[in-house]
């Protein structure tokens, strides 16, 4: 497999600064399948061209693999993970935006000139230029036929590709490093959480305005939902995320509940704040009271600081949407030991509900009737007793901002109360004085000079000295 990069810049030959390999010299690096060199067609101070060339031996492929099984393959010849594997290897340096000797040149944009002798897109030319030029780049594509003899083979995959652009050395390899694995959709080791990782570093600069961003998360990541949910929770809007994938609410109260809402993104707005509050209370175990299908689980388990998380709901039904969502079944081991569901009532006392750092409850306690709430009280703050509980809750004040939604009414139908913002303050004082916390109330979504932000949040702490 054979890639160049060249530079027409003045002084082109500062290329191989940035590259940190010297135009005079031939660099060799081993590889686990091989092996890989960098050598210079040119250089000059008027065109320098570095190449890459990577020789990998399909039998070993094979031999040492359980994810490529035929000896007679084409990824020798065929820029794929192999590919970014070597740029890691071979230009990690300049990958990662560092030039010691010309720290100047990192952040300039140079023109550059991007051959790659062979790449395969079965979906064609098209997602060629839907994944280059959105990002500046002059797109030329040949196609590589394949023998003629064989016309039932059909239309080639495999095109010659050139990129040309002003860009800087760091984001030309960044580009390649995402995008030529999407191209060809294939990975020759197994994913797991460090792959999303990769992906949002290499791609922080450019893939949340590239229009095609769920086409790249889904392909890069292999379509393994487990991993482009963590993704996404991490890069995308939820709200946006559900628009794209089509998931409905499980209740329709719920999803007219939202609906409502939605001109605020306060749904959004609320799961965020609440495992931002949960990570900066640098907590390491989270037990969600009343889950639901999983949102804010969700959010957590991309947050590889929360190293136990828990969720209960008293529904069979929503822990499977839970689960599902979540993809519990297919997390590799050592996610799926972080992650526990279970099924359970918050109105009675419960040995699981114990030795977490902090619970959360997010609009849950205004679906209970005011005679038990009393019971939840106890069960969560007496005896669970984490160190911190997060509770949100809809602001009724609010709620004549809502053009749809009729006077007197609450904005779901199974809430049973909504209290106002003096009424959750003298809850939150009580819960304090009862059992020992202290209590930060804090405002979620856009606040209104008379009625406040349509939703409230209180954060419980166990004050100093009190028992837990």
């Amino acid at each position: 497999m054979l890639l160049s990069i060249s530079s027409s810049a003045p002084q082109a030959t500062d290329l191989g600064y940035l590259l940190h390999k010297n135009p005079a010299n031939l660099h060799e690096v081993d590889l686990s399948f091989g092996k890989a060199y960098v050598f210079y067609s040119e250089a000059s101070a008027a065109r320098c061209t570095a190449c890459l060339l990577i020789e990998i031996d399909p039998v070993h492929l094979v031999r040492g693999s359980q994810q490529i099984e035929n000896y007679v393959n084409d990824r020798p010849y065929v820029a794929s993970s192999f590919t970014t594997v070597a740029i890691g290897r071979v230009f990690g340096t300049a990958l990662a935006g560092n030039c010691n000797k010309r720290p100047d040149l990192v952040a300039t944009k140079l023109p550059l000139e991007l051959i790659v002798e062979v790449v395969r897109s079965r979906a064609g030319a098209e997602l060629v230029h839907k994944l280059f030029e959105p990002l500046g780049y002059r797109v030329g594509l040949t196609r590589v036929p394949l023998d003629s003899s064989f016309p039932e083979w059909g239309d080639s995959p495999y095109y010659r590709l050139t990129l040309q652009a002003e860009v800087t050395v760091q984001d030309l390899l960044s580009h390649l490093y995402v995008l030529l694995p999407v191209l060809d959709e294939e990975k020759h080791y197994y994913l797991g959480d460090s792959e999303v990782d990769k992906l949002l570093r290499h791609g922080e600069r450019w893939l949340p305005a590239h229009p095609e961003q769920k086409l790249i998360v889904n392909r890069y990541l292999r379509r393994w939902r487990s991993l482009t949910d963590q993704a996404f929770a991490r890069l995308l809007d939820q709200e946006a995320l559900e628009v794209e994938s089509g998931e409905a609410a499980s209740e329709g109260a719920a999803k007219a509940e939202k609906d409502l809402e939605r001109p605020l993104t306060l749904h959004t707005q609320r799961l965020n704040l609440v495992a931002a509050t949960l990570k900066n209370l640098n907590v390491h175990s989270v037990l969600d009271l009343g889950c639901g299908e999983g949102k804010l689980l969700r959010r957590l388990m991309a947050d590889r600081s929360f190293d136990r998380i828990a969720g209960m709901d008293v529904g069979h039904k929503t822990l499977e949407a839970a689960t599902a969502r979540l993809r519990v079944e297919r997390l590799p081991e050592r996610q799926r030991r972080r992650i526990e569901l279970f099924q359970g009532s918050l109105l009675y006392r419960d040995s699981r509900l114990s030795g977490f750092d902090a619970a959360a409850l997010v609009e849950v306690i205004e679906h209970l009737d005011a005679s038990r709430l009393s019971a939840l009280e106890r069960v969560v703050f007496e005896f669970a007793r984490p160190r911190h509980v997060v509770v949100t809750t809809p602001n009724r004040e609010f709620n004549v901002l809502f053009p749809t939604l009729p006077s007197g009414r609450f904005r779901h139908s199974d809430h049973r109360f909504e209290w106002t913002r003096g009424e959750f303050a003298a809850w939150s004082s009580s819960i304090s004085a009862r059992f020992g916390y202290g209590a930060q109330l804090v405002p979620i979504g856009p606040e209104d000079p008379v009625h406040g932000a349509p939703s409230q949040m209180a954060v419980f702490t166990l004050r100093s000295g009190s028992a837990q």
